[in-house]
């Protein structure tokens, strides 16, 4: 997961604890709440009722009848005003919450218990109002917290992941600029990337001293290469010289020529095993320029005409099937070295009178080049090992070093190909290559 990700995720996740907290204080808190506004709500009401008590009507109904009692038509609010005995008793007011019974309907109400004079009479007023208001402001606050609470954490998760865009993006422009894009490190771009967040300059300044520190060893390493070309290279053809020389001498015995044919043939192997570790260094040091245009299709033809000798001695069968042709910008004689390798280990391996198929097809992530062969296969632990160097995979032939496939797979990894092997025992191989756009 991305450190954005994870400073958002965390940053929502606190935020979203203190919020449920909070959320939970306030549903916990309702109830109280309700009943005390629904109290309110019966002191206001007590209120208006003593205020319209001179009026003729109710006036009427307390002379005729000494109490006087009211209720709306669903029952939510009742009123009962009764008359008492006078006494010396201060006036007081107290709420209670219990069960009426309106017209036979039974229900919990929140009631006011008032006392009160009106012209000299002392009366008891009951005002009660049902329990349900208090359950259905529940809900519509509860309902209401739900979704402020939703709504915060939404705002929080697109903000937290903004600001942590904003925050990081000097740490993803560096990784980018001074690391993915770093091809070279001998053309390292030393400028420093602007921000204003210090522990990202850090990072920024130790990048460029290791960088600074590969490059020096990059320049190090191909001095050597050029001196180990010089110091090893020279000797060897001076000695093939010599042999050869000594070859031509004509008192030379016949087990003598057979000694001399030998050493020439030890000297050519060490010569070739050098020219290929020297190969790998180069390309993985990246010392070589990509400015050609490659058609893959010419590619693939001049491989095969310059491998033909060797299919008719195995009279080995090639269908060459590329009916679209792919131009790819690279090194031309480091990709016609990858292809004329996979060919060739396609021959080497393959079983007498066999068959090599070589196809290809353009898809949506580059152009897809298969050399198929029916030889002797690999299992998957060979498979795995492939491009290992000096792995020779069990063969007897006298002119494999293992080292064919590692120069492959090098020369893919500066060309940024993908490199894939399907193989089966005793059935063949399948070499796959991804060249990208």
């Amino acid at each position: 997961m991305k450190l954005q990700f994870k400073l958002a995720f965390y940053n929502t996740i606190t935020k979203i604890a203190i919020i449920t907290f909070l959320g939970i204080l306030i549903l916990v808190s309702i109830n109280h709440i309700s009943v005390k506004h629904l109290q309110q709500r019966l002191i206001q009401k007590k209120a208006k009722f003593v205020s319209n008590l001179s009026t003729g009507e109710i006036n009427d109904l307390l002379t005729q009848q000494k109490t006087f009692t009211d209720y709306n038509l669903l029952k939510e609010e009742y009123i009962i005003l009764k008359q008492v005995k006078q006494n010396n008793k201060p006036l007081k007011n107290h709420f209670s919450q219990e069960i009426r019974s309106i017209e036979d309907n039974e229900e919990e109400y929140q009631i006011l218990t008032a006392d009160l004079v009106f012209e000299g009479t002392r009366y008891e007023l009951e005002l009660g109002e049902t329990m349900a208001a208090v359950s259905q402001l529940e809900h519509t606050i509860s309902v209401f917290t739900f979704f402020i609470l939703l709504a915060a954490v939404i705002l929080t998760l697109i903000t937290d992941l903004a600001f942590t865009q904003f925050l990081l993006a000097p740490f993803y422009r560096i990784i980018d600029q001074k690391l993915n894009r770093v091809n070279d490190p001998i053309n390292f771009n030393y400028e420093p990337i602007k921000t204003t967040t210090e522990d990202f300059k850090i990072l920024d300044n130790s990048i460029s001293i290791l960088m600074n520190k590969i490059a020096t060893l990059f320049l190090t390493e191909k001095e050597f290469i050029a001196n180990v070309s010089h110091e090893l290279l020279t000797p060897i053809s001076v000695l093939n010289t010599r042999l050869e020389n000594l070859l031509n001498d004509e008192q030379l015995t016949q087990e003598g020529e057979n000694k001399l044919f030998a050493c020439l043939k030890t000297l050519s192997r060490l010569k070739s095993i050098i020219n290929s570790l020297l190969l790998i260094s180069k390309v993985e040091n990246n010392q070589f320029n990509k400015p050609d245009l490659i058609s893959i299709k010419d590619t693939v033809t001049e491989v095969y005409e310059e491998l033909e000798h060797r299919l008719l001695m195995m009279k080995l069968k090639v269908n060459i099937n590329l009916p679209e042709d792919y131009n790819f910008t690279g090194n031309r004689s480091l990709l016609h070295t990858l292809i004329s390798n996979l060919v060739s280990n396609a021959i080497k391996y393959n079983v007498q009178s066999g068959l090599i198929n070589i196809y290809g097809n353009k898809e949506i992530d580059g152009f897809h080049l298969y050399i198929a062969d029916t030889g002797q296969g690999m299992n998957p632990e060979e498979v795995k090992n492939a491009f290992v160097r000096f792995e020779k995979f069990q063969s007897k032939k006298e002119d494999s070093y293992g080292l064919g496939l590692a120069i492959a797979k090098s020369i893919a990894a500066f060309h940024q190909i993908i490199v894939d092997i399907k193989s089966e025992k005793d059935k063949g191989t399948t070499v796959e290559l991804i060249l990208p756009i």
